[in-house]
């Protein structure tokens, strides 16, 4: 795409630093030299041409109550298309990708409090003509920010959790769950974007803005921002990247990959009969040597040597699971 400065710094600005305000487009303007009316405009623009997929929180299902784990399944390439349908329309997958390997579908799947993971993955499959599924929970977390820097200056490579650990059930009020389960829509683009969202939750905008920096501050809301479509933003390679990791070794190496800017997913995860790999990183890049050149580094850097890159091929779904509280 062709975008000017002040549109790669909105891009940039809107993933990770969205303001939780009442007229947040005109803050933003402010930080830009605009009037909040060019945002908005800027803005429409962006999302009809696809780089900007939506405006809204991104919430942890943990916290939540919700069980989420990454799904591998092996289909025939004659019945690629008709499991990609069945997942695509399933409103507890977030994320679905062909890859370049056996395991040739990568999902993310959310199950609600007190359900069967097994369970609900056997309800999902169960239509698929599968030869192989292995579902990888996250027994660690060292990052998960997806922000595509578009300006080259800002830098959003914090490391998602301290120690790598998984965030606990929070207990919410009845407050907390009218504001979640209102807030999961795309945000308007009108100068005062807030107001009807807090109407329909029931309560001022001043105690709806303040509701959302409590969940921020209790890590129910991770961040609300804008999600990128990675390659309108010109990051067209996507390589999801295993390596077997001793386990004392686990906490240093996830440390030092979310350091990395490339990286916007590190976790460890749990292995089994099917699948060795237990530290996982999604790296972006603009080309497929890009991604190669960041892997080789760090295998070099780190002494590992047993890993594998999986290229994304085709990404069938990306979305916002609607958490219900």
């Amino acid at each position: 795409m062709n975008l000017d400065s002040i549109d790669r710094k909105l891009v940039s600005l809107v993933q990770a630093e969205f303001p939780l305000v009442e007229e947040p487009y005109a803050n933003l303007g402010k930080q830009l030299g605009i009037n909040g009316d060019e945002v908005i405009r800027r803005l429409a623009s962006l999302k009809a041409e696809g780089l900007i997929r939506q405006i809204g929180p991104v919430l942890d299902a943990r916290s939540l109550g919700y069980q989420s784990t990454l799904v591998a399944m092996s289909v025939k390439r004659e019945n690629l298309e008709s499991a990609e349908e069945i997942i695509a329309k399933h409103p507890a997958v977030s994320h679905g990708y062909e890859r370049e390997h056996y395991f040739n579908i990568w999902i993310t799947f959310a199950a609600p409090p007190g359900a069967d993971m097994q369970t609900e993955l056997k309800k999902l499959t169960s239509n698929i003509q599968t030869e192989a599924v292995v579902s990888l929970p996250a027994t660690k977390l060292y990052k998960i920010n997806a922000h595509f820097d578009m300006d080259g200056e800002t830098n959003h490579a914090g490391t998602g959790q301290k120690g790598g650990s998984l965030n606990p059930e929070v207990k919410l009020s009845r407050t907390d769950r009218l504001l979640i389960n209102e807030m999961q829509q795309d945000l308007p683009l009108t100068p005062s974007p807030f107001d009807e969202i807090a109407r329909q939750a029931g309560m001022s905008v001043k105690d709806f803005l303040n509701g959302c920096q409590s969940l921020l501050q209790r890590g129910v809301l991770r961040r609300y921002g804008a999600a990128v479509n990675h390659r309108r933003a010109g990051f067209n390679a996507n390589a999801m990247t295993c390596w077997v990791v001793p386990p004392d070794a686990a906490d240093a190496i996830g440390k030092k990959l979310a350091s990395l800017r490339e990286v916007s997913h590190c976790y460890e995860r749990l292995t089994g009969p099917l699948w060795r790999h237990n530290l996982f990183a999604m790296i972006h890049g603009r080309t497929k040597e890009a991604c190669e050149e960041i892997v080789n580094r760090v295998s070099e850097e780190t002494g590992l040597s047993d890993r594998m890159m999986l290229l994304s091929t085709k990404e069938f779904k990306k979305t916002r699971i609607k958490y219900n509280v």
